[in-house]
């Protein structure tokens, strides 16, 4: 048996950065995975592959439609989809390599199989058992389904299906106009499918600023993708190689059908705690199937922390990162701190769409009296010259005080864009801070600063 100061199960994002952070401060320190490889969904059937493939395909769909414009002449590419895995697989690889060398670098040890803890101070691997002083939680998610959806991951997929289906579909319906359904849909539409969003609200990306959600969804539609708004479904029929969806519209009742050759479910995710023991330890869940965690992100039984996709809060890697880091502080004694209000969500479509704080939504219904300054990427030079002039950045200030209060971006490396404003909210800046701020010329970050001026005199360039 060996003894650990931390023990750390689950090595996605936030299991992996929280074992880093443990070794760092001088924890001797074990991280559970029952993977034959590190890094969790994200590194193996999430962020990182899903990226890939929005890249490959987007490279595709400038060769088709903008590079005879830029005097880039010559046939089209055709797509080599058992060359596009490999790429996706070899992107994996690395990355996931990458985290086995830092384990080794920072004398982590990975505790190779599933997890699971049969007395408060003890982890049990396989038929070994391992005291810890501290535990900490970090098994993530997986893919939620639809009652009358039975998913078997070949022509009914989850995300982890639909990254390496064996051919591009001719035909897909995607049943969630969230975050996961429109950047793979997108990817199947630009490699040729035919592509229809069956989504049961009125609006894509829940959640998102509503004036977002209406560009977006115009956007993704001149695209290629279609959209079934308003639509409950109600089941699926499969055969090996074939689907039908049956849904209803909301707004009449009426029933309708519609056949696909592959059907990805992308209904959201939720907790994976499985085989953990949770309850026999006495450790509280939420009635979503959340484990609870205090302000330090321990559970109600000492010694035993959690974060990340397994807790309550946004499902995402660099929420659990920053779980993972603070949780690690608190198990050295120290004190770990989380800003909940600076988290920014990324949808890595292109354009891509980045938002970050309040929406207008949010300051309506705390009754908080804002101004918004908005710019739009056509009056942005380098957008113009990269065919990229779609979209707008939006930045909500308050009325009084002109503090920034939430972003919102559609438009070119908006994912990247967003972060000037995280870095400005985290330290409490005004819009004219940001306005007041040199920006070099010419980059898509000016449209940034022209929103930023927009809060106050007005933009210059429009």
């Amino acid at each position: 048996m060996a003894s650990y100061d931390v023990i750390v199960i689950g090595s996605g994002p936030g299991g992996y950065v929280s074992a880093i952070r443990c070794a760092q401060l001088g924890l001797k320190t074990a991280c559970v995975e029952g993977r034959d490889t590190l890094g969790g969904t994200c590194l193996n059937v999430g962020c990182i592959p899903s990226k890939a493939l929005l890249h490959a395909s987007h490279m595709l769909h400038e060769a088709e439609h903008n590079f005879a414009t830029m005097g880039l002449k010559g046939k089209s590419p055709s797509v080599d989809w058992a060359q596009m895995q490999t790429y996706k697989d070899d992107t994996i690889g690395q990355n996931t390599k990458g985290i086995e060398f830092l384990f080794k670098k920072n004398k982590i040890d990975w505790l190779k199989g599933w997890g699971s803890i049969p007395e408060a101070g003890k982890v049990q691997v396989g038929d070994e058992v391992h005291e810890a002083k501290n535990i900490i939680i970090a098994t993530g998610s997986e893919p939620a389904s639809l009652p009358g959806v039975e998913v078997d991951e070949k022509v009914v997929v989850t995300s982890t299906g639909a990254l390496s289906l064996g051919k591009v579909p001719k035909k897909m319906v995607v049943i969630g106009a969230g975050v996961i359904g429109l950047e793979l849909g997108s990817v199947y539409s630009r490699l040729g499918a035919e592509v229809t969003v069956v989504e049961f609200l009125d609006v894509v990306t829940p959640g998102m600023d509503a004036e977002v959600q209406k560009t977006f969804q115009r956007m993704l539609k001149k695209q290629g993708l279609n959209f079934i708004m308003g639509a409950a479904v109600q089941k699926t029929e499969a055969t090996k190689t074939k689907a039908k969806v049956h849904y209803t519209l909301r707004k009449d009742d009426s029933a309708h059908v519609i056949d696909a050759d592959v059907v990805l479910v992308a209904t959201g995710r939720k907790p994976y705690t499985d085989g953990l023991g949770l309850e026999a330890v006495g450790v509280e869940m939420s009635p979503r199937g959340q484990i609870k965690v205090g302000a330090d992100w321990q559970t109600n039984v000492k010694g035993i922390y959690a974060i990340g996709d397994c807790i309550d809060g946004p499902m995402l890697a660099h929420k659990a990162e920053d779980e993972g880091m603070a949780a690690a502080e608190q198990a050295a004694g120290k004190h770990g701190h989380v800003n909940y209000g600076v988290i920014p969500g990324v949808i890595y479509t292109h354009p891509e769409v980045a938002n970050v704080g309040a929406t207008e939504q949010d300051l309506k219904e705390a009754g908080r009296d804002y101004k918004v300054g908005k710019f739009s990427f056509m009056g942005n030079g380098r957008a113009k010259a990269n065919f990229a002039g779609d979209g707008f950045v939006k930045i909500l200030a308050d009325k009084d005080t002109d503090r920034i209060l939430g972003a919102h971006i559609i438009g070119p490396a908006a994912g990247d864009l967003i972060h000037e404003i995280c870095v400005a909210m985290e330290f409490g800046a005004s819009a004219e801070d940001l306005a007041m701020t040199c920006h070099a010329h010419p980059t898509y970050s000016e449209a940034v600063r022209e929103a930023a001026l927009a809060c106050g005199d007005g933009p210059i360039h429009s």
